[in-house]
């Protein structure tokens, strides 16, 4: 009976230690940005590794955003009205043929393999008062004047 314990314990300090090992894997990965597809003042990101949490969907942007400003221009607020749109993809499996309805394809890609399943992770956007959102899986926030980040109602 004793050498039955023993066998649990080992079998289940391992299955612990996996579990913990997999868990640090997936949430210390770097997050990669394959490319950025522009269009104007709207832009996609197709990203790989994003955070899961909206927290760590929003402190990522907010800790990256001078960098994906000076490397690859966003955002890019239109000439008129100021405003923008960046809408972070997950790459995924890649890029597929367009085949199923419910894919955003990109037509400047000259070949038929320029299609992403719609799973967007997160949306930055703005509004003509320069007001920034951030669109995510449990609601949509807006950045206050004193730099709070606050959920907004009705969504």
């Amino acid at each position: 009976m004793k050498e039955k314990n023993k066998t649990i314990r080992y079998v289940s300090l391992l299955v612990v230690c996996t579990f913990i090992v997999c868990l640090s894997w997936m949430l210390l990965r770097p997050i990669e940005i394959i490319v950025v597809h522009k269009n104007d003042n709207f832009s996609d990101v197709l990203v790989t590794n994003f955070p899961l949490t909206d927290k760590g969907k929003i402190n990522w942007w907010l800790e990256n955003k001078d960098k994906l400003s000076k490397n690859y221009g966003i955002p890019n607020p239109s000439l008129d009205s100021g405003r923008f749109s960046i809408t972070f993809w997950d790459f995924g499996d890649g890029y597929k043929k367009k085949e199923k309805y419910d894919r955003i394809c990109f037509p400047e890609m000259k070949t038929d393999v320029n299609c992403i399943e719609k799973d967007a992770v997160l949306i930055v956007s703005n509004n003509r008062a320069g007001s920034v959102f951030f669109t995510v899986d449990n609601g949509r926030y807006m950045v206050k004047g004193n730099g709070d980040i606050v959920k907004t109602k009705g969504w």
